[in-house]
């Protein structure tokens, strides 16, 4: 363990870890969220008690929020839509230009009848 890791700035309260919180998230590269959930988990019983465990709580819904939120879900969904609509409007389109020379060529037809 680096040296770094063995000195704590304020309090004791990770001194008794064998893994220190801050070392286990930044080996592991945890997001902002996730890792101060954990360093909350960890010590809320040598320092904040229930004020901590709901400082934990409150990171995880956070990480909730920014990875699994209903508004994620949302836009996900409208972009879906979005290109079906897109696809449905080029098919659409194709099959129109598709005609257009049959119809145009009916219609001469027609008029070169009644010449």
């Amino acid at each position: 363990m680096s040296d770094v890791y063995k000195k704590q700035v304020g309090g004791s309260h990770y001194q008794s870890m064998i893994i220190q919180p801050s070392e286990f998230i930044n080996k592991n590269n945890l997001p902002f969220a996730e890792g101060n959930a954990i360093k909350y988990l960890c010590r809320h019983k040598q320092k904040g008690q229930k004020k901590d465990l709901e400082k934990a709580i409150h990171y995880c819904q956070m990480a909730i929020d920014r990875d699994y939120s209903e508004k994620k879900d949302f836009l996900e969904e409208a972009e879906k839509e979005k290109k079906e609509l897109e696809e449905s409007y080029k098919e659409s389109k194709r099959q129109t230009e598709e005609r257009k020379p049959k119809e145009w060529i009916k219609g001469y037809n027609k008029w070169k009848e009644t010449k």
